[in-house]
C-alpha cells in the first residue's frame, strides 16, 4: 500500500471562505478519494494560516484580538468544508503551540546546519499587506500590487534577520530539471525557471513592526526580538503538521495544491528551506489556476464576489461540487456562472446520471423484482464502460479531473442511447427474457462501474446509488477492482429518492 500525503494551501485568517478557496479543496479532495479508491494510504491536510500583519489589522479593525478573531474564522472555515465534505484528515492552525515550536525547531535546524543562511540587514522596500511580501518589479503594476490593486503598496525599512535564498539558485534549477514533475502544471515550471535563471536576492525572514507571530527562535546582536515572517511561519506548516500527536502523515509530501499566486513561495523559497535544514523536498507542487466571475478575480477588497453559502444552496454540495471540477480545467483559469451551473446540473446530472439511474433501477423493479438476473456475455456498454474505466485512471492520474469527469459522463451518455437502442420494455412485451435479463444485468454493470467513478465527484449521491445498487458502505478500493467486471446477479436493488431532482428556481443576477 502506497504512502499519498497530501496538502492543500493553509487559507489566510482574514476573512470568510469564497469560491477560490472551495475550488482548491475540492480538487484536492477528489484527487484524495481517487487515491483512497485505488487503495492508497492517503493523509489529506487542510488548515489555517493565522499570524501576520493583515490578520492583526483586520481583527482589530473589528474590535476583537487576533487569537478571538481567528477562532471566529477557523470555525467558519472548518463548517464550509464539513458541507462540502472535504475529507480531510488533519486541519492544522499556525496558532496552535506545537506548530509554533516546529516552526521555530525548522529555523534552529537551519542555524545548526548552515550557519551562515541567517544574517542581519537593513532593508528598505515596497511591502504588500495583502500577500505579506515585499514586491519588486513585474510584481508592481501603476504603482500597486499587481494581485491586490485596491491596495497602497507600504515603504518599509527594517532592521531583520535574512535568509541566504540567493546562495540556493543553482540547487533549485538542477533540482527542476532533473525532477521536472516537480512543478506542474508545465506553464508553471517555466515560470519558476524563468525567474531562478533571472537570479535570486535573498529574503528577509523576521519582522519587527507587530507582535502577531511566532517569535523569530534567535534576536538580533541588539538584543531586539522579533517575530518570524508569515511565509516562514506558514510554509513549514506541512512539516510541523506531521508531527503533531495522532498524525499519520509522512514526510516528504508528495503533493502540494495551492493556487498559481503563491507558487514562487513554494516552489522556490519552500524547497530552499527545506535544503537548508537538510529535509527532504516535497515529490510534487502543482499550482491551479484562477476561477473568475464575469472575467474578474473573486476579491473581498475589489468586492467581486459570490456568496458561497448560496452557490452550494442552488442544486446541493454535491452538484456544486461536480461543476466547478467538470467546468473549470484543473491547470488553468475558469469561470463561475449562474446560467453554466444549470445547465451543467440539468444536462449532466439531471437529465444524465440522475435519469440513468432512475429508469435502470425502475426496470429492474419492474420486471425482476429489482433483483440484477444472471446474464451471460458482455455487451458494447460493457466494452464501453471498461474504456472509460481505463481513461478515467489515467486522467486521475494525471491530477486531470476535468477530463476524468468527462470520462465518466461519455458512459453516461453512452448507457442512456443503449437503453434506447435496446428499448427494454419492448424486450419485456415480447416475452424475450433472455434479451430482456442481458439488458437489465448490463445496466446494473454500468450503474456500479458509474458509481465507483462518480464517487470522488459526487461522495454523498454516490453512497445513495451505492446503497440503490445493493452495496454495503460506500465505494472503496475492492470496488474499484471490481468494476471491470462487477458481479451482480442476484443483487437485490431498490430506487432511490429523485438524485438530481429539478427545483424550481428563481434566476440569480
Amino acid at each position: 500500500m502506497a504512502r499519498f500525503y497530501i496538502t492543500t494551501a493553509i487559507d489566510y485568517a482574514n476573512g470568510d471562505p469564497h469560491l477560490g478557496h472551495a475550488y482548491e479543496k475540492l480538487g484536492a479532495d477528489a484527487i484524495a478519494r481517487w487515491r483512497r479508491l485505488r487503495g492508497d494510504q492517503v493523509w489529506f491536510l487542510i488548515g489555517m494560516d493565522e499570524h501576520g500583519q493583515k490578520v492583526a489589522t483586520t481583527a482589530a479593525a473589528q474590535g476583537l484580538e487576533p487569537g478571538e478573531f481567528t477562532d471566529r474564522i477557523a470555525a467558519r472555515f472548518e463548517a464550509t468544508w464539513q458541507r462540502l465534505g472535504i475529507s480531510h484528515d488533519q486541519f492544522i492552525r499556525t496558532t496552535s503551540a506545537e506548530h509554533q515550536q516546529g516552526v521555530q525547531e525548522l529555523i534552529e535546524r537551519i542555524f545548526a546546519q548552515n550557519p551562515d543562511d541567517f544574517y542581519e540587514q537593513a532593508y528598505e522596500g515596497l511591502y504588500c499587506v495583502g500577500c505579506e511580501a515585499f514586491k519588486t518589479g513585474d510584481e508592481i503594476a501603476e504603482g500597486k500590487c499587481a494581485l491586490h490593486p485596491t491596495r497602497t503598496l507600504e515603504s518599509v525599512r527594517e532592521l531583520n534577520w535574512f535568509f541566504r535564498l540567493s546562495r540556493y539558485r543553482d540547487f533549485l534549477l538542477a533540482h527542476i530539471e532533473a525532477h521536472p514533475e516537480f512543478i506542474a502544471p508545465a506553464s508553471r515550471r517555466n515560470e519558476i525557471l524563468s525567474l531562478l535563471r533571472d537570479g535570486l536576492e535573498d529574503i528577509s525572514a523576521s519582522r519587527s513592526r507587530f507582535t502577531w507571530g511566532v517569535p523569530f527562535p534567535r534576536p538580533l546582536s541588539s538584543g531586539e526580538q522579533q517575530i518570524t515572517y508569515v511565509w516562514f511561519d506558514a510554509l513549514p506548516n506541512y512539516w510541523t503538521a506531521t508531527r503533531a500527536e495522532a498524525a499519520q502523515a509522512v514526510w516528504p509530501a508528495q503533493l502540494h495544491v495551492i493556487g498559481k499566486d503563491i507558487t514562487r513561495f513554494h516552489a522556490v523559497i519552500w524547497p530552499a528551506m527545506l535544503q537548508a535544514a537538510g529535509l527532504a523536498l516535497p515529490d510534487r507542487v502543482w499550482a491551479h489556476g484562477f476561477v473568475y466571475l464575469g472575467g474578474e478575480r473573486f476579491s473581498k477588497s475589489a468586492g467581486v464576489r459570490l456568496d458561497l453559502d448560496e452557490a452550494i444552496d442552488r442544486f446541493g454540495a454535491d452538484a456544486f461540487r461536480y461543476f466547478l471540477l467538470r467546468e473549470i480545467s484543473w491547470d488553468s483559469d475558469g469561470n463561475f456562472s449562474w446560467e453554466r451551473f444549470e445547465d451543467r446540473y440539468t444536462s449532466d446530472l439531471a437529465d444524465g446520471l440522475g435519469n440513468l439511474a432512475s429508469r435502470s433501477l425502475a426496470m429492474l423493479a419492474k420486471y425482476r423484482e429489482g433483483v440484477v438476473p444472471g446474464a451471460d456475455g458482455e455487451t458494447s456498454l460493457d466494452e464501453a464502460g471498461r474504456d472509460a474505466l481505463d481513461r478515467y485512471a489515467a486522467a486521475m492520474d494525471a491530477l486531470d479531473l476535468q477530463g476524468a469527469a468527462a470520462a465518466a459522463w461519455s458512459l453516461v451518455t453512452t448507457a442512456n442511447q443503449y437503453i434506447v437502442q435496446t428499448a427494454p420494455w419492448a424486450l419485456a412485451k415480447a416475452g424475450d427474457d433472455p434479451a430482456l435479463d442481458g439488458a437489465l444485468a448490463t445496466l446494473a454493470r454500468c450503474l456500479f462501474r458509474l458509481t465507483v467513478m462518480a464517487s470522488p465527484f459526487l461522495p454523498e449521491k454516490s453512497r445513495m446509488l451505492w446503497e440503490s445498487l445493493g452495496q454495503a458502505g460506500h465505494p472503496g478500493p475492492a470496488a474499484w477492482a471490481a468494476a471491470s467486471r462487477p458481479e451482480l446477479a442476484a443483487t437485490a436493488t431498490s430506487k432511490p429518492a429523485a438524485l438530481f431532482p429539478r427545483p424550481d428556481l428563481e434566476p440569480i443576477a
